[in-house]
């Protein structure tokens, strides 16, 4: 789901606020959204020291 959702704040982004600061940030966000959903890491769960279970 956040590699969706990463594309379609890349899309939004891009074609829905073209040019403007705005649009860079929601499509850099939408980026980093599908880096994590790839690696599976999740930069705010690291922040506050959750953890998944090892198997």
């Amino acid at each position: 789901m956040r590699t969706i959702g990463g594309i379609v704040m890349i899309a939004y982004g891009l074609f829905g606020m073209p040019g403007t600061t705005g649009g860079y940030l929601v499509a850099g966000a939408g980026a980093v959204a599908i880096a994590t959903g790839f690696f599976g890491f999740c930069p705010m769960c690291a922040m506050v020291g959750r953890r998944l279970p090892s198997p």
